[in-house]
């Protein structure tokens, strides 16, 4: 289970009582159970008028949250909750800016523990880009001059930027989503996105249970998070897949793209580090002979890292099909017109001989 430090809990807890009284004439919150970018979850116990006792989780949004996003959140639960595997919503409190949405709570094993076979946290990964290509939000420069919009851009496709794209508006385009769970086409700022953006993050979760690390991806902004995926997907792919939906994208180097069974089945233990199938920067990263070792690496000791055939039997992560890694690679398909979408996922022979 995902462990919390008890006073913080407490501490917790107790606020969320003095903000939203009327919860404690209700609920007995035991624990947290959850924490998200824009919400906590807390595991709580009321007495129905039955006189039996039932679990409920709290989610508690946090006070910034905007009222139409909570408003467009409670609408979805209300219409597609409690069915199809997707959460219900069984009441939601509020006072001023403060939110609580009841749900249902379902006994489950959470998704750190699903993938935990090895205690090591997110794939390292190196910086790329050439950092010296920024917004101009972020630039420090003084603001150039304007320049009339008919001139011609002479900085496409180069690695640095010319005062014709300094002096544009800066882009502005939906950035929904977990960090690390950030499509390609989110993480450039491209303004049409659509449902390919949840397709890519189902592709992140697969790949989190496959490689038994978890985040597999983190990163302190989005360039960095961008360089990440390229170092899986390829910068050539990355590149490419950039140019569908309007985007430029330069690299200092060529990355090439990993094959996914190989990556995830090193990182299980089912593959030896030595055995050179992985590029020299995953070598690298890995030998403490090379340097020293990231404090994201997740195998600090990789010539011990390789499982034995008994424990592989009892994991099962030595039966994986083929099926499952050919999923994978469609779900993180750097283009998301030619992303699989949910429906045609659903009828993947990874699924044939499964019933409804």
């Amino acid at each position: 289970m995902i462990l919390f430090c008890l006073g913080d809990v407490e501490t917790d807890i107790a606020y969320l009582y003095e903000v939203l009284p009327q919860l404690s004439q209700i609920f007995r919150i035991i624990d947290k159970i959850g924490e998200g970018t824009f919400s906590s979850v807390y595991l709580a116990e009321a007495q129905m008028t039955d006189g039996s006792r039932r679990m409920f989780a709290l989610k508690h949004l946090i006070p910034t949250s905007h009222p139409v996003r909570i408003a467009a959140e409670l609408q979805c639960l209300t219409v597609a909750g409690g069915k199809e595997n997707v959460m219900g919503v069984t009441y939601c409190f509020r006072k001023e800016h403060y939110v609580v949405i009841v749900m249902p709570y379902m006994e489950h094993q959470t998704f750190v523990v699903s993938i935990v076979s090895s205690k090591h946290r997110s794939v390292p990964v190196r910086t790329t880009l050439n950092q010296r290509q920024k917004s101009p939000i972020e630039s420090q420069k003084p603001k150039p001059p304007a320049v009339s919009p008919s001139l011609t851009c002479n900085c496409y496709m180069t690695d640095r930027i010319c005062n014709i794209c300094l002096s544009r508006k800066q882009q502005v385009a939906p950035r929904a989503g977990t960090p690390g769970f950030r499509a390609p086409e989110v993480l450039t700022k491209c303004p049409n996105q659509g449902t390919a953006i949840d397709m890519w993050s189902a592709g992140v979760i697969l790949l989190s249970l496959l490689s038994g690390r978890y985040p597999f991806f983190k990163a302190s902004d989005d360039l960095i998070a961008l360089t990440q995926i390229m170092t899986i997907r390829g910068s050539r792919e990355t590149i490419e897949a950039a140019k569908t939906f309007g985007k430029s994208i330069v690299c200092s180097r060529e990355l090439p793209r990993l094959d996914l069974k190989i990556l995830c089945e090193t990182l299980r233990g089912l593959r030896s580090w030595d055995d050179g199938l992985l590029p020299a920067e995953f070598q690298a990263s890995h030998n403490p002979a090379e340097g020293k070792q990231d404090a994201g690496s997740p195998v600090k000791k990789h010539k011990s890292s390789l499982k034995s055939s008994a424990e592989l039997q009892e994991m099962g992560w030595d039966k994986v099909p083929d099926d499952v890694y050919d999923l994978l690679d469609k779900l993180l398909d750097l283009n998301p017109a030619s992303r699989i979408t949910a429906s045609v996922a659903l009828q993947h022979p990874l699924f044939k001989d499964m019933t409804n």
